[in-house]
């Protein structure tokens, strides 16, 4: 619902409710929460917990073993230690652990408070988005003493069996040179100690908190207050530095918008991975209603980053219209260790990811040009994923194996759903409506705090646009048909065609070219395998080690810069290479010969279609 993956394709392979019962008026109920961030040992943070009275003998304290967005089953509770409970005269209970997330306390009753230790998750990660037990970096945790603290709440925090709807206060102790970047409001004026509230725990675990030496920058859109958070650990990139580019494109988001408009403060939280053993390799974002949290490699050039800010960013943005203002009961009463999945992925993660493209050409961010390759890319991309299951069942099974494997798809197929209703509501309204009309009907109707029935949803998407959209919901959405998309898009005048264009150079779909030695940071030339005609035209063979390439040295640390340039190379084009092939230094000179690869292209073709294009693209 709220992940998008990033991949930066070549870096994996460098690193190998029920209510609570009532009670009289002088009881406050409220889980009370202590973080302390200023002892930190073995790289392991103090968490206590208050409990609020409790009238059972036995109650259990989770924490989550899936938060909403990551679509896996993370078992937070396997960074937690030491786990302990007292009485009011500090008396140790007994704590049994039921599973990995779970811990049963007895004589609660006379509980007073629980202890317990949160190791990080960065430190354990190992092959980044699709790395097994991985837990998604922007949905995890880091603990480096004295310079950052990424304190996603659910982390650190979890909650009592039936105490889920009680508020929740928490407080943390921190170094003075520490400032934690959130959207709550910090009620405690200290600056070494915040203090949040919050009306129930679902509050909580949406609002992440990065703390970090202050770098950040705000300004104002329409309205709504944006803060722009960054940790770079070297220092290569500041809050300042990528903020003139995401104000263009946030403000672009809001008048495409228009008035959907539910949100007064959104923060995004940037945390720059030095890719280093212990460190992040899960790059992308994770969407909250008023927080975005971002992990790149600071190993990227500016232009990159920021295009790669853009691209993640505008789509946890628009999820301000989808899942928070428009979401099934599934998604309202979530349960964080045993939830039940919503149908409508298509439409969280699909239609989101179709308003993070359109917008930009809307606004004239991109042209069609570039707008069309990118629909090209996600027809290709999703042709290649199993287009015959139904994408309802697919959602309501995404944490079980085979439907798991097709999570990606909702960045796809899902767009090019929305892409295809989109069109059929432009084509039956004569290019006036659209589907963000339909995402603005269904975020008046429903908004924050209603949810839809999962069952319900179809019918009355169908009631609020045309017949041919629910026709269009049963046979390619629910249904196991694939979806023709060259007669949706030959209503708007768009054809497909076949052409010759230059790939990668170092990659090939997921397989690279090239690796490094992580002892001597040295790019290598992967031996035994086929190399592509950059390679074989200036003979370049296995195991040959690349130190400069145009007199520019390349290592690790600098390898994106070489993958960034490589990019710009032309055909035929002046090149010369320095290697070192068996211990000898040799240099290359020649012509660049592009790899080329047949792929599919649209094109505008239709004039008569020309009105309704036009309608589709700008209105």
């Amino acid at each position: 619902m709220k992940r998008i993956f990033y991949t930066l394709a070549l870096l994996p392979f460098f690193w190998s409710c029920k209510p609570v019962s009532s009670l009289s008026s002088t009881q406050k109920q409220e889980v009370r929460v202590a973080i302390n961030l200023n002892e930190i040992k073995d790289d392991k943070v103090l968490v206590t917990v208050q409990a609020p009275s409790i009238g059972t003998d036995e109650i259990t304290y989770h924490i989550p073993k899936t938060v909403p967005g990551t679509y896996s089953e993370d078992n937070y509770g396997r960074f937690i230690d030491d786990l302990k409970a007292f009485d009011k005269k500090g008396n140790l209970l007994s704590v049994k652990k039921t599973d990995e997330n779970s811990w049963s306390i007895a004589n609660a009753k006379t509980l007073e408070k629980i202890t317990y230790l949160v190791n990080d998750s960065f430190d354990t990660e190992k092959g980044g988005n699709f790395g097994g037990d991985d837990v998604f970096s922007p949905a995890g945790s880091n603990i480096l003493v004295g310079e950052n603290i990424m304190l996603n709440t659910h982390c650190f925090v979890g909650y009592f069996t039936n105490f889920m709807t009680t508020p929740y206060n928490v407080t943390i102790s921190h170094p003075e040179t520490l400032w934690g970047s959130t959207s709550m409001t910090d009620q405690d004026p200290s600056t070494t100690l915040d203090t949040f509230i919050t009306s129930r725990y679902a509050e909580l675990v949406e609002n992440p908190i990065m703390y970090s030496k202050p770098d950040y920058t705000t300004f104002n859109v329409d309205g709504m207050d944006i803060l722009i958070s960054i940790y770079s650990p070297t220092g290569k990139f500041t809050a300042e530095s990528i903020t003139p580019e995401m104000k263009t494109m946030m403000t672009a988001q809001k008048t495409f918008l228009g008035k959907i408009n539910a949100t007064k403060k959104y923060s995004v939280l940037l945390y720059l991975s030095t890719l280093t053993e212990e460190d992040a390799k899960g790059f992308g974002a994770l969407e909250h209603p008023t927080v975005t949290t971002v992990v790149l490699p600071e190993i990227m050039p500016k232009e990159e980053l920021v295009k790669s800010m853009m691209d993640v960013v505008s789509h946890e943005f628009f999820h301000i219209v989808t899942p928070l203002s428009i979401h099934s009961k599934e998604i309202q009463d979530f349960d964080y260790n045993d939830p039940k999945m919503s149908e409508h992925l298509w439409m969280y993660e699909g239609v989101t990811e179709y308003f993070a493209n359109l917008f930009q050409i809307n606004q004239g961010l991109i042209d069609e040009e570039d707008y069309y390759g990118r629909l090209s890319d996600q027809i290709e991309r999703a042709n290649a994923m199993n287009d015959t299951m139904s994408f309802t069942k697919m959602s309501a099974n995404v944490l079980e194996q085979p439907y798991k494997d097709q999570y990606i798809n909702v960045y796809q197929k899902g767009a090019l759903i929305g892409m295809c209703i989109d069109i059929i509501i432009r084509e039956k309204s004569n290019g006036e409506k659209g589907i963000l009309d339909l995402m603005q009907k269904l975020s008046t109707e429903f908004g924050v705090s209603k949810a839809f029935n999962d069952n319900e949803l179809f019918d009355r998407i169908t009631t609020l646009t045309y017949p041919e959209v629910g026709e269009f919901l049963k046979t390619y959405v629910a249904g196991t048909t694939p979806i023709p998309y060259d007669f949706y898009l030959a209503k708007v005048g768009v054809t497909t065609s076949n052409i010759k264009s230059p790939a990668s150079i170092f990659l090939k779909g997921q397989v690279p070219y090239i690796t490094v030695n992580q002892e001597t940071k040295e790019i290598i030339v992967i031996p035994n395998i086929e190399l592509n005609a950059f390679f074989t035209g200036l003979d370049l063979k296995g195991g040959d080690i690349i130190e400069s390439i145009n007199e520019k040295p390349y290592n690790l640390d600098n390898i994106y810069d070489l993958i960034s340039e490589s990019q710009k190379w032309k055909e035929k084009s002046n090149i010369t290479v320095n290697i070192k092939r068996n211990g000898v230094s040799k240099i290359i000179k020649g012509l660049v010969s592009l790899p080329f690869e047949e792929k599919q292209s649209l094109t505008a073709t239709d004039a008569s279609k020309a009105s309704l294009r036009e309608a589709w693209l700008k209105n």
